[in-house]
């Protein structure tokens, strides 16, 4: 639908490119005091993408939030791809969302009919996923943001975190990349409309069936590539894992526009947040040109999920993702910790 004031305009910033960089959130944790539990399997000291805590021996609950502002004018569209994005959390670590709760700010400026199309959004995605919104908390405030928070359930013996890759190891992506450079461009209006109708259906669309094949398989490590974008979350596995990452550049999958922008210098703060954070870690090679490094550091919203799985299961694992999910590709190997953790190679 459109409305009088568009939202993106209301907004500093757009989708997981408003996230804090990851080596300033990092700094800004230390030294907390905080309780110890033996059933807190995974805590925010781990980089990952959500908290799992057991219950029992058959249950772990999993629990994540994410939030943020305008990626897009349609206001259902905004919600359902901000709801997509915090549940995609609960699917990276192989857990299925079961409740969840919206977190609302509403702008001044922004009509009540509005504000229920964001609320319809998540509502929509929410069902889908099979999860129930139970509740939520609403505010006024400058800009607008949205998101939820989000309870999922996994066995414990299957939860899957994002350090726990092994040499040996297939890297495979189901996302293709570039969707922060594009909505940026859309922002300056110099992005076309056919293409952005491709990135907002793949920004909208859950990871819920790269979930539910990758389960079936014995992966190691996953994690949902967003706002610290491919290297920073490969890094961030790279470094959890006590392995390196070795990145093939001709083999990740990108939308090609998002190169020409990227060429044109048309590239969101947020990739140079992540690249800051991360270069000092990677080892580049000579001839990758610098748009497409700028692509592998472009801060994805809603991006699609990457894991670590056994060489000789990659093949199987993959051609069933590809069954259902075309643009899935093999884009890297693990190997045991070299010089650099994470390399991107040609």
């Amino acid at each position: 639908m459109e409305t009088d004031v568009r939202l993106t305009k209301l907004a500093g910033c757009a989708g997981c490119g408003a996230k804090l960089g990851a080596g300033t959130l990092a700094k800004m944790l230390e030294g907390f005091q905080t309780h110890s539990d033996p059933r807190l399997i995974v805590g925010y000291d781990k980089s990952d993408d959500a908290s799992v805590y057991v219950i029992d021996e058959q249950t772990a609950i999993i629990q994540t939030t994410d939030f943020f502002p305008p990626i897009v004018d349609d206001p259902f569209l905004y919600g359902r791809i901000a709801a997509v994005n915090a549940l995609s959390d609960v699917y990276a670590m192989g857990g299925e969302p079961r409740l969840a709760l919206n977190i609302l700010c509403a702008a001044q400026g922004m009509a009540e009919e509005t504000v229920r199309e964001i609320l319809r959004g998540g509502y929509d995605a929410a069902y889908e996923a099979g999860a129930i919104i139970t509740g939520g908390h609403t505010i006024r405030g400058a800009e607008p943001i949205y998101g939820l928070a989000v309870t999922g359930f996994a066995h414990p013996d299957r939860v899957l975190t994002n350090s726990g890759a092994r040499p040996g190891d297939v890297l495979i992506l189901t996302k293709p990349l570039g969707v922060g450079i594009l909505t940026t461009a859309a922002k300056a209006e110099l992005a076309d409309g056919a293409v952005m109708a491709r990135i907002h259906a793949q920004m909208a669309a859950l990871n819920k069936n790269a979930r539910d094949i990758m389960v079936r398989y014995p992966v190691n490590a996953c994690t949902d590539v967003t706002g610290f974008a491919l290297m920073g979350h490969s890094l961030e596995m790279a470094q959890g894992s006590g392995c390196s990452i070795h990145l093939t550049a001709g083999s990740i999958p990108y939308h090609p526009e998002a190169l020409e922008m990227a060429s044109m210098g048309i590239v969101p703060e947020g990739a140079y947040r992540n690249r800051a954070f991360a270069e000092a870690s990677v080892k580049v090679c000579a001839d990758i040109p610098l748009a497409m490094q700028d692509i592998f550091y472009d801060p994805q919203t809603s991006g699609g999920l990457m894991m670590a799985v056994p060489e000789r299961d990659a093949q199987a694992c993959l051609a069933a993702l590809r069954d259902a999910i075309p643009a899935a590709a093999v884009v890297g190997y693990v190997t045991e910790k070299q010089e650099y953790d994470l390399y991107l190679e040609r």
